[in-house]
């Protein structure tokens, strides 16, 4: 989503240091600090001052969608836009939302076309065109996506988000050499940038460059461990307990690969793994062993099964869908290190009715 420190476009009316002010850039500050409830606080106190305040609709539409709660979201911001018609962050937002979770693609992509008609230099083109490029990789139009990258800007932009989205778009469409530089300007203007580093270390292992991929997954996994979980991460406990849960949904064959192995549950897989290459973002890794019984050589057998908690929760839409989830990620790790347990995997959506 586009967001804001203090987008108060009539600032200096009101006078800076007033309470209109201070709530709606208190309300940001603290969106950004992961308490939604202190934003929505803000937000709403903000809207007593000045119920006309397309600003204030627009944050509280940006922590409702931050919620979960899509459908307020989209009111908020589209009474923002009824009050400022000319309001292109808040016309942005709302078509991420429109696309995603809620699915409606051609009120978005209108959406979109309303926000270009107001936009004012690269960021904001940049910005509405990867939601439009957004809008047709939901919809499976791989054609008209390609399309719309090639409109794109070419940066670098403003905002180091801007050139990591445009690079991501560009290794998306299998233009790894052109995502790279937009996506090194990304990361060297803002070094704790995740997503950015980690899309960095798949474009290096698409263009065949092992050392600078660990070198960037490494950045990627230090980046992740210094942003907070989920905000409805669960406890540990809770969260093994889910994963034992998953673990008796299995089809026997798959149930039999992982009998007797050890379950660890920890935030990351630790940089000495990340070094050999794997993903930092891997939500589950198996150790396999060959069991040694002369009735059951070459049986599929795991001796420890990782389950990487961030990234389990961070794969999930909300809480409701970490159950499933789950089940998707260690069925395809199953299948992925043992081939031959596939024809019985049951996909995730159909395991609660078998």
């Amino acid at each position: 989503m586009a967001d804001s420190d203090s987008n108060v476009t009539d600032a200096s009316a009101r006078g800076p240091m007033d309470q209109f002010t201070a709530h709606l850039d208190r309300g940001w500050d603290l969106l950004h600090r992961g308490d939604l409830r202190g934003a929505e606080l803000s937000a709403e106190k903000s809207l007593e001052l000045d119920a006309q305040s397309p600003e204030a609709h627009n944050l509280l539409g940006y922590v409702k969608a931050a919620q979960g709660n899509a459908e307020d979201a989209i009111e908020h911001y589209r009474q923002a836009i009824a009050l400022d018609d000319t309001f292109v962050e808040a016309m942005l937002n709302a078509a991420e939302v429109l696309i995603h979770p809620l699915h409606d693609f051609d009120a978005a992509l209108g959406m979109v076309e309303e926000a270009l008609d107001f936009a004012e230099n690269d960021d904001e083109t940049a910005d509405a065109l990867l939601l439009k490029y957004d809008a047709f990789m939901h919809q499976g139009d791989k054609e008209n996506a390609a399309r719309v990258v090639a409109a794109l800007p070419k940066g670098p932009f403003e905002s180091a988000r801007v050139d990591f989205l445009v690079g991501r778009a560009h290794f998306e469409i299998g233009d790894a050499a052109g995502a790279l530089s937009l996506l090194q300007s990304a990361v060297t203007r803002e070094p704790t940038y995740g997503d950015a580093h980690h899309t960095l270390a798949l474009a290096h292992e698409v263009l065949g460059d092992g050392r600078a991929m660990v070198a960037a997954f490494l950045r990627a996994r230090e980046a992740d461990l210094a942003q907070a979980p989920v905000f409805w991460a669960l406890s540990r406990d809770v969260f093994e307990e889910r994963v034992r849960e998953t673990l008796e949904r299995l089809p026997k064959p798959l149930a039999a690969a992982l009998d007797g192995a050890l379950m660890v549950v920890t935030d990351l897989p630790g940089a000495e793994v990340v070094a050999d290459g794997v993903d930092p973002r891997t939500s589950v890794l198996l150790d396999t062993a060959q069991t040694t019984g002369v009735a059951n050589v070459g049986e599929p057998k795991a001796t420890r099964v990782f389950v990487y908690q961030r990234n389990a929760e961070r794969s999930s839409e909300d809480l409701s869908e970490l159950n499933d989830e789950l089940y998707a990620l260690i069925e395809d790790e199953l299948c992925a290190t043992f081939p031959e347990l596939a024809p019985h995997a049951i996909r995730s959506e159909d395991a609660d009715d078998d």
